[in-house]
């Protein structure tokens, strides 16, 4: 079974909490000690700066943002490690998802990536074994474009030459779900590893809801 069967040409994965897990506690604890301010001020900070860090700006510039905004005066070996830390704590993997991504692969369906990620993870994705086998790969930083601008929904399907009707878009954040959905893209709000297998089959690409099949 491939994609012709089911009316879909190709499936659109997010990247950040869809196919990477969420950073583990202990990644953000020593980010936490590292930042040696108090962490509700480092996470408001660093959060408040990400838009633009996604959008295209380098890592020097966004961990100086996030420094002022937590009133922090940090050296140039902290930035370093605060940088090398986060972008670590985002490269781990959801093992059900990946098992999901491989099947898919296996069955001949055209993948790609869609992600919102600063130019220092989607370098280190560009060369990862877990995107080796998507089809083609999009990251907000190059793109110059943030998830939900509709704009970048239209840049993707060019690219792939896909129609909207014919492409199915997965992603953990309700606003991004939405914004496909208003182009007449097949889109599933991620909430577990159950609901993405149920929605894969709903479309012909997995033979059993919560139970992926080996390709036969």
């Amino acid at each position: 079974m491939g994609a012709d069967s089911s009316g879909i040409d190709v499936v659109v994965f997010d990247y950040g909490d869809v196919i990477s897990l969420s950073p583990p506690r202990e990644d953000r604890a020593k980010m936490e000690e590292l930042a040696g301010v108090p962490a509700d001020d480092l996470w408001s900070a660093y959060w408040s700066e990400r838009p633009a860090y996604d959008g295209g700006i380098g890592g020097a510039e966004y961990w100086n943002r996030v420094a002022a905004r937590a009133g922090a005066d940090w050296d140039a070996a902290t930035l370093h490690g605060l940088w090398a830390l986060d972008v670590g704590s985002w490269l781990h993997v959801r093992e059900e998802t990946a098992r999901v991504l491989d099947l898919l692969g296996r069955r001949g369906v055209r993948t790609a990536l869609l992600s919102n990620a600063p130019l220092d993870i989607s370098g280190a994705l560009r060369n990862a074994p877990m995107t080796a086998g998507f089809d083609a790969l999009f990251f907000s930083s190059e793109l110059g474009l943030c998830k939900p601008d509709p704009a970048i929904y239209e840049r993707v399907l060019g690219e792939l030459g896909a129609a909207p009707e014919r492409t199915a878009f997965v992603d953990d954040r309700e606003e991004n779900v939405l914004a496909a959905k208003r182009l007449g893209i097949a889109a599933h709000h991620y909430a577990g590893d159950d609901g993405l297998a149920a929605f894969l089959a709903g479309h012909g690409l997995l033979d059993t809801p919560g139970r992926p099949a080996t390709a036969g």
